[in-house]
């Protein structure tokens, strides 16, 4: 594989993911020590990136345009999940009035897929595409239950378990524990691992092959839902609602598009 490697190609992707939520404008200076490009390398794959439409500049600063949703957007549209499971999540948060999506697996982070919000109660915005580590959200530990042992393994190995709440599990034998409990009882739990205040409940989603294709979950304030009421009130709900869109997606042939991208192996 490494003599087909496209370094120019790697570069310029190493540009454009240069640029996110905390840092929209780059100078150049900026964009080259985030690479670790030279400004020559830099300013030549900007000014490509900037005549190719995906790039935009006053001279002085550097920022993304809207088509570069375009590069993501092939992916999404290529799958079935995002379209099967959206009618499924708006009925579900109409039911619990609370907020609920749908997530994939990606190398170390789960990536949004579906989403229907109702309040918000997270600091940060969550979007389709927004990533979050997978080790500390629920809809993440059902990913990880659902991997062959190989690739637990391996992701175990890469994955940076920081603490991110004083209740953040950063053990890999703790992590362990909990993905054992999580593929034997067939849901997660994740209490304020990821952010204070935030408890969430995920449910596989299974193929037609029996694999662990994406995860759905519900997000709650800690305040609002109890551990207690978030088993007994929520996961009911949940079950069925993952039940559901397995069965749509198994009956428009869309599962088999729907599995995770797991890189060679990115908060709910």
């Amino acid at each position: 594989m490494a003599e087909e490697h496209v370094q120019s190609l790697a570069r310029g992707l190493a540009v454009i993911r240069a640029f996110d939520a905390a840092s929209p404008e780059l100078t150049l200076s900026e964009v080259a020590r985030k690479t670790g490009l030279t400004r020559a390398a830099a300013r030549r794959f900007l000014l490509t990136l900037a005549e190719l439409g995906y790039v935009r500049t006053d001279g002085r600063l550097f920022s993304l345009s809207p088509r570069v949703l375009e590069l993501g957007y092939a992916y999404l549209s290529s799958l079935s999940l995002p379209e099967v499971a959206l009618p499924h999540l708006e009925r579900l948060a109409a039911e619990v009035h609370e907020s609920a999506s749908v997530s994939v697996l990606d190398d170390t982070d789960i990536v949004y897929v579906a989403r229907v919000p109702t309040a918000r109660i997270m600091r940060v915005t969550i979007a389709i595409g927004t990533r979050f580590p997978a080790y500390c959200t629920s809809m993440g530990r059902v990913l990880l239950a659902g991997l062959p042992p190989e690739d637990l393994d391996a992701y175990l190995a890469r994955a940076v378990l920081e603490r991110l709440t004083p209740h953040t599990t950063t053990s890999p034998v703790a992590l362990r524990t909990a993905l054992d409990r999580v593929r034997s009882q067939g849901w997660a739990m994740v209490d304020q691992e990821l952010e204070e205040g935030l408890r969430s409940i995920a449910a596989p989603i299974r193929d037609r092959d029996g694999r662990v294709a994406a995860a759905v979950n519900i997000s709650s304030h800690a305040s609002r839902t109890t551990v207690e009421s978030a088993r007994r009130d929520l996961l009911p709900p949940l079950l069925a609602t993952a039940a559901r869109i397995e069965a749509d997606l198994r009956a428009t042939g869309g599962a088999g598009r729907a599995l995770p991208v797991t890189g060679g192996a990115g908060r709910p």
